[in-house]
């Protein structure tokens, strides 16, 4: 009797945790980056071209998005004319150009060969080594978000 109730007790604690496993998320894209903790950089230039409220909005997105690592990578200095206020229109569309207008998981993006994205321009997608994206090799897949999917990249997209 004593092993049954254990096993029942057990059991309503892990009931809660299932459920809460199949909702839906109820962060956005910028909220979920935000909270990783890694897209420090992606936030401030999303800050920087006013792209905060666009892809907190209803989507659904896909953003294949740089980690600050990423961005490390990019020529020293770049980051910081891209966030000047007299290069807005070219860090908005750089960044656009790593957002696409649907919700795209893994699943079908490994199916594809382009993408076109927010900016216009496509991206080219490749599944010879892994899943990449023009010269970007997808890192993380399928980050769920109340508006869309995060892809993490490892690499800036370029137009």
């Amino acid at each position: 009797m004593k092993k049954a109730t254990l096993f029942l007790a057990a059991f309503s604690l892990l009931i809660p945790s299932l459920y809460a496993a199949e909702k839906a998320p109820t962060k956005n894209i910028v909220e979920t980056a935000v909270a990783a903790g890694s897209f420090k950089t992606l936030a401030t230039a999303l800050t920087s071209a006013d792209l905060i409220d666009a892809l907190s909005g209803d989507g659904p997105f896909t953003v294949f998005a740089p980690t600050d690592e990423a961005f490390a990578k990019l020529p020293k200095g770049t980051v910081e004319n891209l966030l000047k206020p007299e290069n807005k229109e070219k860090l908005i569309s750089i960044l656009k150009f790593h957002v696409v207008s649907a919700k795209v998981p893994a699943s079908k993006v490994v199916k594809l060969k382009t993408a076109k994205t927010l900016n216009g321009k496509a991206v080219k997608i490749s599944t010879c080594d892994g899943v990449q994206v023009n010269n970007a090799k997808v890192i993380k897949a399928d980050i769920m978000t109340s508006n869309g999917i995060i892809h993490v990249i490892d690499t800036v997209l370029l137009p």
